[in-house]
């Protein structure tokens, strides 16, 4: 089935601004997250196509690619074109020049911390790396103004250089990239000042990540083709993201649950009551049933982490932790232990000794 348009895919005009696609896309992936859509099975299909929409769209380098090629890449060889026609063979046995790998861009490594809301839930999240961008002075041909890069004469444009030597077994050919023009097939005799005839320099991208529910620290995001740009305009590396999540002030995360500690008084502990959690999704009320020990769980389902392709959620553990007063004086104290009395609790040094000889029948 041939690709949709991306302009079609999000429902804008060729002629949208930014912000417009950015709007678009935001709206639409909220209505198509597969976690609102848990009896659609269409739904996944269309968020990814959706965030492939916005990835070439709203970089602007690859949205010009894209609206003058019908793709996000530019073709790296102007035999590009001709040999996804004709093959690579051409006419005749003639072989295009092509490439090196050596003209394609590094791959970038980033960190994205987030907080454990945007890890459970997800979003859109703005990520700005510094990498190899194109050179604008030279417009990423490394040549200086009013010049231009010329075929190379050791590779005939080729970028490969091939040797002939003879063998036991006969002659032997050998390629390898061309030393002179690093493989490009070309050469700058006049190299740009700015970038030094490599056509790109250091600088800053800024790019917006739709980050899938359910991220942990350690997850790995790939962006493809937004890493370091070639030389002298070669293909993008890819840009790899590392998730990072910050501590919560009283949220911790095991695999799909979510674990949380509450502290009750004493007296709370013993009668029951009500509490009320903050957690990722508001404000919770929690019934303390009377009797409650310390160290006691309580499951509160479906409020943990996303389990992702529409399978529900974890749980959030409530472990109470009941407080014993350190500072009980006069009143209190007596009140405590006439409590004490009536239940028949000996809280005396002996009345512990007592007990244990009665455990053990000593």
């Amino acid at each position: 089935m041939a690709e949709r348009d991306y302009y079609e895919v999000l429902g804008v005009s060729p002629q949208a601004t930014a912000d417009e696609i950015k709007q678009a896309y935001r709206r639409l992936a909220r209505e198509s997250h597969p976690d609102r859509n848990p009896d659609d099975p269409g739904a996944e299909e269309r968020f990814k196509e959706l965030a492939a929409a916005y990835e070439v769209l709203s970089d602007p380098e690859r949205r010009a690619n894209y609206d003058r090629f019908g793709t996000a890449e530019a073709p790296s060889n102007p035999f590009d074109i001709f040999a996804a026609f004709f093959g690579d063979a051409g006419f005749g046995g003639f072989s295009a020049p092509s490439r090196s790998a050596a003209a394609t861009g590094a791959d970038v490594e980033t960190v994205l911390d987030l907080d454990l809301a945007d890890a459970v839930f997800g979003g859109v999240q703005e990520l700005t790396v510094t990498l190899a961008v194109p050179c604008e002075d030279c417009e990423a041909t490394g040549a200086a103004t009013g010049t231009e890069a010329t075929t190379c004469g050791d590779c005939g444009g080729s970028g490969q250089v091939r040797q002939v030597r003879s063998s036991v077994l006969g002659q032997m050919v050998t390629a390898g990239p061309c030393r002179r023009c690093s493989g490009l097939g070309q050469y700058v005799d006049s190299p740009c000042r700015a970038c030094r005839g490599q056509g790109r320099i250091r600088g800053e991208r800024t790019y917006s990540l739709d980050v899938p529910p359910g991220v942990d620290t350690g997850t790995v995001l790939r962006l493809s083709g937004r890493g370091g740009v070639g030389l002298r305009g070669g293909p993008h590396g890819d840009l790899y993201v590392q998730v990072r999540t910050r501590p919560h002030a009283t949220l911790q995360r095991r695999g799909d649950d979510l674990l949380a500690a509450v502290e009750i008084p004493m007296t709370q502990a013993a009668l029951g009551g009500k509490v009320t959690l903050d957690t990722l999704d508001g404000p919770l009320e929690l019934r303390v049933a009377p009797g409650t020990q310390s160290g006691q769980t309580m499951v509160c389902r479906y409020k943990g982490v996303p389990r992702g392709r529409g399978r529900g959620r974890g749980n959030l553990l409530v472990e109470f932790v009941v407080q014993t007063p350190e500072d009980l004086e006069g009143e209190q104290a007596e009140l405590l232990r006439e409590l004490a009395r009536l239940r028949g609790e000996d809280i005396d040094s002996g009345g512990l000794r007592s007990k244990l000889r009665s455990t053990f029948g000593s």
